[in-house]
């Protein structure tokens, strides 16, 4: 299983001191940025994974594209913005582990009794997982083009690419961080994770075009966010890219990340008051 999970320093960390939401969100987000440059092993190893996806089913699946109806000419091209989306949502939902690791440390009760505002909290580390996320993707996408894969939507499609896999990690980085709160429990935190990611990777286009699915897995990935992010990222990849459907798929996602964030943010409510 793909783990981005970077841990902080063991050390407790300072409370921030008196300002606003990005200042606090500014020295949250400092801290856990220092404690992934601390272990750049993690990210080395978070990616062995998506590139053994990307260049194994590439190469196994690449006679696909031979069926009628498929929409793309090399299946590592069509492969390759799905493993990008994969990779976001696989690395984030072990994003609540390091939250577990300042609970068990004592940090978390710390930083809820310091001046520090509790979307900050939340922020920082969202904003930490999101830089794991943009090198994971820009390394994913180098990756699938020395592998083969061309697009003529470069290099715009790749910053869309990129915002769509960090919102889609955004979102289940921040639900990771909620379950993690509400259980304090890793064992629920990985159940539920595998419970959730597996089906929504399989119930959209990361690896298959929906029109030579299932009438109901196309139905379902009309509703699931992983395939919004997929599709937004290839339709922008595209020769001619239809930016309506980019904007309204990125627009279904960024309100799924916003809400999803802010509705997290409640959990530490939750958690002082199960302390």
């Amino acid at each position: 299983m793909t783990t981005a999970t970077l841990t902080a320093p063991a050390t407790a960390a300072v409370p921030p001191a008196p300002g606003g939401l990005l200042t606090h969100t500014g020295y949250i987000t400092a801290r856990w940025l220092r404690g992934q440059a601390r272990q750049p092993f993690f990210l080395v190893f978070s990616l062995l994974q998506p590139a053994i996806w990307l260049l194994l089913f590439g190469q196994l699946f690449k006679g696909i594209v031979n069926l009628p109806g498929f929409s793309d000419t090399s299946y590592i091209a069509y492969l390759t913005p799905g493993i990008v989306i994969m990779t976001a949502l696989l690395s984030s939902g072990w994003s609540g582990t390091n939250f577990l690791m300042d609970i068990e440390r004592g940090v978390m009760d710390r930083m809820l009794t310091s001046p520090v505002k509790r979307g900050a909290l939340m922020a920082g580390q969202l904003a930490s997982q999101a830089t794991s996320i943009l090198i994971q993707g820009v390394i994913v996408l180098l990756i699938g083009m020395a592998a083969g894969a061309r697009y003529d939507g470069v290099p715009l499609g790749f910053v869309v690419t990129l915002g769509a896999a960090v919102l889609l990690a955004v979102a289940f980085c921040s639900l990771s961080n909620a379950v993690a709160l509400l259980t304090r429990q890793h064992n629920a935190l990985i159940g539920i994770f595998q419970f959730v990611s597996l089906p929504l990777t399989f119930l959209s286009s990361v690896m298959m075009d929906p029109k030579l699915s299932p009438d109901w897995v196309a139905t379902a990935a009309r509703y699931n966010p992983v395939d919004w992010a997929v599709v937004a990222s290839r339709e922008a990849l595209s020769a001619s890219p239809d930016w309506g459907v980019v904007a309204w798929r990125g627009g279904f996602l960024l309100l799924f990340a916003v809400t999803v964030a802010w509705l997290s943010t409640l959990a530490f409510r939750s958690y002082q008051r199960s302390v």
